[in-house]
């Protein structure tokens, strides 16, 4: 089966071709809008979801080019219902409920976090469930058990922000522009020790979740003090400091409950997944205690059309469709399904 799968819940316009049993990209094409935002310091949905309506017809074009197919020869057709920007989520609904129409195929809507937590399986054919998945990305830091295609059940959370946005909000105090992530990432790369000593973001109880707030507060705090001095500071120092208290917890913990579930696999999937110390300290401490871990190119980490697919296409050979009237889910959660 060959799915088409259109993402469009924030400010990238993804259209993804998969075949689905084979576990094999065709294509993925993504329509960045960075460009666009980053005279703001972060996404204005309004701009966003205008271009969406510029973008959508384009990267499809081009990802039906690009795996030398046309849509007379797709199967199905799949789309992310939510979460997401409600603007931005009605328009990829929109056409793909009109693609579907059109072309007379079968379609479904798509929890946006599904696909990120499926996504590995596309770049590694030996990924079975079960599995412990991190979805860490700008608006979700969660870990999940992951027993099946539509089986997943929450382990841990944020209680407050999410560890992308936390990396975009540092990026802006820093005056390193947008998007944040890896400005910060890359800043912090060039740094050769450990940088700035920061809470790490975990609550101060010790307990369960992780908690970016304290440690945004601390990183404003300390380059507000410095600049009250008439000094600017160590920037580099300082992203270094923060993204090791940022990712630090989500190492750890993702390590401690897959052993704790007696599970062999740690996923990672989200934006903040291409991060490169978090796929360098998964990955070791993976191995140090007898893990295998699986993480998806950062390609399939950020938000594309191609992981839609997927996880849609799971949903299509399972017999499962979506009904004309269904609309978008903006505050989805991890484990709803679109209905």
């Amino acid at each position: 089966m060959i799915v088409l799968g259109l993402e469009s819940s924030c400010d990238e316009t993804g259209a993804g071709l998969v075949s689905v049993k084979e576990r094999r990209v065709l294509a993925n094409v993504i329509a960045s809008q960075h460009a666009i935002h980053v005279q703001y310091g972060g996404v204005v949905p309004e701009l966003a979801s205008r271009e969406h309506l510029v973008n959508l017809k384009p990267v499809v074009d081009a990802a039906l080019a690009q795996a030398g197919l046309t849509l007379a020869q797709v199967d199905g057709i799949a789309v992310t219902a939510g979460p997401g920007l409600a603007g931005c989520l009605h328009l990829g609904l929109s056409a793909a409920k009109a693609l579907a129409l059109g072309a007379g195929l079968p379609w479904v809507g798509v929890n946006h976090l599904e696909g990120h937590l499926l996504a590995a399986q596309l770049e590694h054919p030996d990924l079975e469930f079960p599995y412990l998945a991190l979805v860490v990305s700008g608006g979700h830091t969660s870990l999940l058990e992951v027993a099946g295609p539509f089986e997943r059940r929450r382990i841990d959370a944020t209680l407050d922000d999410a560890a992308g946005e936390a990396f975009d909000k540092v990026a802006k105090l820093l005056e390193l522009g947008f998007p944040g992530g890896p400005a910060v990432d890359a800043l912090a790369g060039g740094h050769a020790g450990a940088g700035v000593s920061f809470p790490q973001a975990s609550p101060k109880n010790g307990g369960p979740g992780f908690s970016y707030s304290g440690l945004k507060t601390a990183v404003r705090t300390h380059v507000e003090q410095a600049r009250r001095r008439g000094q600017e500071p160590d920037k580099a120092a300082v992203a270094a400091g923060f993204q090791r208290a940022a990712i630090e917890p989500l190492v750890r913990k993702a390590v401690e409950s897959a052993l704790a579930l007696g599970l062999g696999t740690v996923v990672a999937g989200g934006g903040v997944a291409a991060n490169r110390l978090l796929r360098v300290e998964l990955g070791r401490a993976c191995a140090a205690a007898g893990l295998a871990c699986r993480l998806s190119s950062p390609a399939l980490c950020a938000d594309n059309g191609a992981m839609i697919a997927y996880a849609g296409g799971l949903r299509l050979l399972a017999g499962q469709r979506s009904p004309w009237a269904l609309g978008i889910h903006p505050s989805l959660d991890e484990c709803g399904t679109p209905c």
